[in-house]
Formats: structure tokens, C-alpha cells, sequence
């Protein structure tokens, strides 16, 4: 991505991408209806802001940064997109800068030929930002028991 029109676009079907599989291993404790425009769109536009002020640049520094402001817009988009029940929607806003910009660290340290452009970082950066975020996400989130019969009622239950 070299120009606003390929972050932002770029941003926004990576976010796509990524949002449905958060949601698919969240075990139904994201609504992927709010989960995937929010971190569509938070990608899309953490992304064009943080290419724009580095200007598209690849050094270690200016990824770091991208990476940062990318994950500022992204945190904010998906801590609104959080289940109600879920206790310290903060957090995850205040990790998403980190946990990208640590990403891109890894990725850039790792060798990864991070002069291509590449919308979201190499492998080395994504199972580092998937274990520490996925953490946080099992963290966050309230578990949701699968839906069973119900359980009977006793007859003193049902006269109460």
C-alpha cells in the first residue's frame, strides 16, 4: 500500500478478514453483526491514519508507529464492539496500540520483507499479536455455555 486509497481499502477487507475469524474462534462470545463492520471500518481507518503519517514509510520506527495508530482506531471500534457483559472494554482499547505495533516489531525484526507494503504484518508478528490478543480476549470476555435442554422443573418450582 503506497497511497491513501490502497491503505484504506487494504485496511478494510484485512479488518474484514480478520474480524470474522476473531469471530469464529470467539465461540459465539462476539456478535460478529457488530464485531466485523467494527473492526472493518477501525482497521480501515487506524490503518489510512497510520500509513498516511508515516508516510508509507518501512522502516522498523515508521511501522512501529503505523502500527500503533492503527491499533488506536481499531481498539476504540472493537472495545464498542464488545458484549455488553464484558467487563474492561478499556482494556483492549489501551492493548491494540501495543499489540500492533509489537507485531510489526517481531515481523520487521523476524526479516519478513516488510518493504512489500503489506496491509497487516508477516507471520512471525501475527501468532504473536494472536496469542497475546486472544489471551486478553478469553480475558475479557464472559463465557457463554452452550445452549442445552433446559432443565426440568420441579413441581414446588412451577407452584411458586
Amino acid at each position: 500500500m503506497d497511497d491513501a486509497l490502497a491503505a484504506l481499502l487494504g485496511g478494510l477487507v484485512t479488518g474484514l478478514v480478520l474480524g470474522i475469524g476473531q469471530t469464529l474462534f470467539s465461540r459465539r462470545r462476539l456478535d460478529p453483526r457488530r464485531w466485523v463492520p467494527a473492526t472493518a471500518i477501525g482497521m480501515g481507518v487506524g490503518l489510512l491514519l497510520g500509513a498516511v503519517v508515516v508516510g508509507y514509510g518501512t522502516s522498523l520506527g515508521d511501522l512501529a508507529l503505523m502500527g500503533a495508530l492503527t491499533g488506536v482506531i481499531l481498539g476504540l471500534a472493537q472495545a464498542l464492539a464488545l458484549p455488553p457483559q464484558a467487563h474492561r472494554r478499556w482494556i483492549w482499547a489501551a492493548a491494540m496500540p501495543v499489540l500492533w505495533a509489537l507485531g510489526w516489531t517481531v515481523t520487521t525484526l523476524g526479516g519478513i520483507s516488510v518493504e512489500n507494503q503489506f496491509t497487516i504484518y508477516g507471520a512471525y508478528g501475527a501468532v504473536t499479536f494472536s496469542a497475546l490478543s486472544g489471551l486478553l480476549l478469553h480475558y475479557l470476555l464472559p463465557y457463554r455455555a452452550e445452549a442445552g435442554p433446559a432443565p426440568a422443573q420441579t413441581q414446588t418450582e412451577t407452584k411458586a
